[in-house]
């Protein structure tokens, strides 16, 4: 989880999603209906009656996540056949994945020999033989000599923690702090002995060991949630041993790591009113937990950009799953929220985010997710329901707004976008800072959406004079300057300098490459939107301005790979059709230079999860006309923009040319106020 990781309000981690919402911009105008529920079909699992039908619904169920039903399931898979262990190692999987620890651990024991499942099964016989003081066998479980040395430190640290469970204070502290290992252990160690320290009441040498912990930010950037559980912990503390001063001075710390974290927010609150905290690890149980919370978060936030996430995140859900089931923590439901939320699972995301306490710090953040979970099972109007009461519950809160202008944005509802965000800025008041950025760009988003520049380009350059060089902003007005044929030099510079930024995003590199072909600079488009489309594969969008690039360079067979690959990947419905001409027709002849007009307004989207350049040549709006009609030409409008908005299709420019003849000399003049005829939309 990189902090400032901006996708649409997701963000995969509980400090992600607390520091940045950005939401997603999208190119069409107009709201799309609410989604219509289909008949559910309810499947009986109890009704299944043999092996292969057993297996293969189980299978179907473990893939959806859906746990309860894969579990009951695969044990009726092994009533047929009970020695099958490839059934019973998902059986034991799908126990833990759902929670379900103590039933896993009896499959686990079951497991115990196989080398598959060696891993999860040890893990959790061992905490078991914790919970139940059989230390001897979780000691035993525990002994690694391996070459993994994540393994070898997650076994330690929770040896550790048996340790304390038997009163052997000294010695846990001790395994914990002196364990040895490569530099990226000592967040985990420090942690862990200052842990154990405060649970046994050794204020002096928790206090150290917390503090070493806060003091090693580029080790706790690592690990970031765990690094501001140290933060809380060090000020707890301290509150704790009539501190007030030393509590809010470790508050600060964390303030100075994570800005705007809001459960640090609602810390401070509480000691400044001299209310003293309890401590969040007091048991075995959640020592152990902490260290499966530590590991889980750390390897979540280092796998964000991991090529094999999906299965990777397997991994995070089990020490997270089994984390929550030791200690039913806030933050850890959290994170889990933000894990479904990445396989696209809103239900259990929202299962997750209703776990965390009405009173806990965390609430508010767990509500306004709930929301936009809502929206994504369909739920429109329950959604926006809940996200204005979340509005209204805390009208100071920007993460409210934000939130809500997220849905908005999903719903294309622009119009009351704009006057969200206008109610932030109001919050911001006239002194904004840095991390407020964030609400004048997508404030400028929803009036550029609405085709009022003139109040969308002042708060852009708001959002960059508070943040220089955030890429989505530079990509945004950079290309939107370029589109409009205006400050050129300047907006692709800022295009370039958004690449240089993210090198690896593919959006972006996309909005250069077609920058490059808006401007007639059809090489330099194809090197950037071969680069795009290998950075960001099965993106429909991309693969459609590949194929545009390629044809006005020649490369027609190509281009129509490119073009066929697009619909494959399912582009948007309204893109479909002019997709499949392009295949039958490939594009039109370019004009003579003397017709061509430049670059023009167009959409531009420009955060991680949309691309980062407007739709393609095809572009965008439904056609609407039935015969010649005229148009008033108005600020910012161009032959390009006019064709696109009005004809469907931008490349139709030198059509209205034909019927205003005197647009010939110099086409890429438009007076505000001037009247042009337009050709008939085709059908």
């Amino acid at each position: 989880m990189a902090f400032l990781n901006t996708g649409r309000f997701r963000l995969g981690t509980a400090i992600g999603l607390l520091l940045v919402m950005s939401v997603t911009a999208r190119a069409e105008d107009k709201a799309p209906e609410a989604p219509k529920p289909a008949a559910a079909t309810v499947f009986d699992a109890a009704s299944v009656d043999t092996f292969s039908g057993a297996i293969l619904a189980a299978r179907t169920a473990d893939n959806d996540y859906d746990y309860d039903t894969a579990v009951q399931l695969y044990r009726t898979a092994l009533r047929y056949e009970p020695d099958n262990i490839e059934v019973r190692e998902r059986l034991m999987v799908s126990l833990f994945m759902g929670g379900r620890f103590d039933e896993g651990v009896k499959e686990a024991d079951i497991l115990k020999d196989d080398p598959a499942v060696a891993r999860i099964a040890t893990i959790a016989r061992a905490i078991d033989g914790i919970r139940t003081k059989d230390y001897k066998k979780a000691y035993d479980l525990l002994k690694y000599d391996g070459p993994n040395e994540l393994d070898r430190m997650v076994n330690s640290l929770i040896a550790a923690w048996g340790q304390f469970g038997e009163g052997k204070v000294k010695e846990a502290v001790a395994a914990a702090a002196d364990l040895e290992g490569p530099d990226w252990y000592a967040v985990f160690r420090n942690y862990s002995a200052g842990a154990i320290a405060a649970a046994a009441g050794d204020i002096d040498t928790a206090r150290r060991k917390f503090s070493e912990t806060v003091a090693d930010r580029e080790q706790g950037s690592a690990a970031s949630d765990l690094y501001m559980r140290a933060v809380m912990a060090l000020a707890t503390i301290e509150a704790k041993a009539g501190n007030k001063q030393k509590a809010l001075d470790a508050i600060s710390a964390g303030e100075t790591f994570a800005p705007n974290y809001m459960p640090l927010q609602a810390f401070r609150k509480q000691i400044e009113a001299g209310k003293v905290p309890e401590l969040a690890v007091k048991t075995v149980e959640q020592g152990m937990a902490s260290v499966l919370f530590a590991v889980g978060g750390a390897l979540n936030q280092s796998l964000t950009n991991a090529p094999d996430r999906q299965s990777a995140q397997d991994i995070v859900s089990f020490y997270l799953v089994t984390s929550y089931a030791l200690d039913p923590a806030a933050d850890t439901a959290v994170l889990l929220g933000g894990l479904a939320e990445g396989l696209e699972q809103p239900e259990r995301a929202i299962k997750w985010y209703s776990q965390v306490a009405p009173d806990s710090p965390l609430r508010r953040i767990a509500e306004l997710q709930l929301g936009l979970n809502l929206a994504n099972t369909g739920k429109i109007a329950e959604a926006k329901a809940h996200l204005e009461s979340a509005v209204a519950a805390d009208p100071k809160d920007l993460r409210g707004y934000i939130a809500y202008g997220s849905f908005l944005s999903d719903q294309k509802n622009y119009a009351e976008m704009a006057k969200v965000y206008d109610k932030a800025v109001e919050v911001v008041g006239p002194i904004a800072k840095r991390t407020d950025w964030s609400v004048f760009f997508q404030r400028g988003i929803a009036y550029e959406r609405l085709k009022k520049w003139d109040l969308a380009e002042p708060n852009f350059k708001k959002a960059l004079e508070l943040f220089p060089d955030q890429p989505q902003v530079l990509n945004y007005l950079g290309y939107s300057w370029v589109d409009m044929n205006m400050n050129l030099d300047e907006g692709l510079n800022m295009i370039r300098k958004a690449v240089d930024l993210r090198p690896d995003d593919g959006y972006i590199v996309d909005s250069l490459g077609w920058a490059y072909f808006r401007l007639g600079r059809f090489d330099d488009a194809v090197v950037e939107l071969e680069r795009a489309v290998e950075l960001k594969a099965a993106d429909a969008t991309l693969n459609d301005h590949l194929g545009d690039a390629y044809w006005r360079v020649g490369r027609k067979l190509e281009a129509i790979f490119q073009w066929r690959t697009a619909i494959e990947l399912k582009p948007e419905p309204g893109e479909q059709p002019k997709i499949e001409k392009k295949i039958r027709e490939g594009l039109p002849e370019l004009p003579t230079k003397a017709e061509a007009p430049k670059a023009s307004t167009t959409e531009v989207a420009g955060n991680d999860k949309v691309p980062a350049a407007p739709q393609s040549a095809n572009d965008m709006e439904d056609e609407t006309a039935t015969g010649q009609s005229e148009h008033t030409v108005a600020k910012g409008d161009s032959l390009w923009n006019i064709a696109r908005d009005l004809l469907g299709d931008g490349q139709r420019y030198h059509e209205i040319i034909d019927l205003n003849p005197g647009l010939k000399r110099n086409p890429d003049i438009l007076q505000p106020g001037q009247m042009l005829k337009l050709p008939a939309a085709k059908p």
